[in-house]
């Protein structure tokens, strides 16, 4: 009889016991942490791929000259594609931190996540750098970065246009219902490839700061690196805050301008 209540007495002790490890688990490893560092991964993962990818075929086609300049379009389209359908329904697949903060200034994004998208989307482009510089005999000749080939302003200028069109895009296939979601991939691809298309040979087409700044860093080139900084961002809030102001709503014109946040929006409206 002693033993079995000994039995009992230590199945019941280690069921304590295991139940306060798990809660101690729990405590320091808790689900939204869980949620964040997938978040986290999803967008180093992502951002690196879409470097390696796009400033990948612009590095062969300048050392090897076998991949041409549409096929830089088609790659960077691509890249954008496919990383969006593998990664964006763990972390939204923003892999910009102008898309981020244009999220999160029209509250569809947390603002205390923008910091950490931010470096996971930089520490990506940088890996991405590194590796590419790793494996080609990168000159001076065959910078896979962005530079301004006329004026400063002029690439400013096309940076900002060509953001705006991608931001638009991307508020119209992501957060309004009324949009075929599962498409959106393909119109995000297609709007970067079409940007390349345009703006490739004026700015390099940026479209996004970590493009830049990743292959500057690397290759410590900044020459006209705050075009790729400032133009991205103006061009991704004022794309962002045109789609918002045409979105649709029931409310009249009168309550739309009398209230304070207008410019959010409702979630999936």
């Amino acid at each position: 009889m002693a033993t079995k209540i000994d039995g009992i007495e230590d199945e019941e002790i280690s069921k304590l016991e295991e139940g306060i490890v798990v809660s101690a688990v729990a405590r320091f490893c808790p689900s939204n942490l869980v949620v964040i560092i997938q978040k986290v991964i999803a967008e180093l993962i992502g951002t690196y791929f879409v470097i390696f990818g796009g400033c990948g075929a612009v590095v062969v086609n300048k050392i090897y000259g076998s991949v041409t300049f549409p096929g830089i379009c088609v790659v960077w389209g691509l890249i954008v594609m496919v990383m969006v359908y593998s990664v964006g329904h763990v972390s939204g697949a923003h892999f910009n931190p102008a898309v981020t903060l244009t999220f999160a200034l029209f509250r569809r994004f947390p603002f205390w996540q923008v910091p950490i998208y931010t470096g996971a989307q930089l520490m990506g482009s940088l890996l991405a750098s590194c590796t590419l510089d790793l494996m080609f005999e990168v000159t001076p000749e065959a910078f896979f970065g962005t530079v301004p080939v006329g004026s400063n302003v002029q690439s400013l200028v096309i940076e900002i246009i060509i953001t705006f069109l991608l931001m638009f895009v991307i508020s119209g296939v992501s957060t309004d219902n009324r949009a075929v979601g599962e498409l959106g991939g393909v119109m995000v691809g297609m709007t970067i490839l079409l940007n390349v298309f345009v703006a490739g040979p004026i700015s390099g087409a940026s479209m996004n700061p970590a493009r830049s700044l990743g292959p500057a860093i690397v290759k410590r080139q900044f020459k006209g690196l705050w075009v790729y900084m400032l133009g991205p961002l103006i061009g991704a809030v004022a794309g962002g805050f045109v789609y918002n102001l045409m979105r649709y709503t029931d409310k009249s014109l009168r309550e739309i301008t009398r209230s304070t946040s207008f410019l959010t929006g409702t979630h999936k409206s």
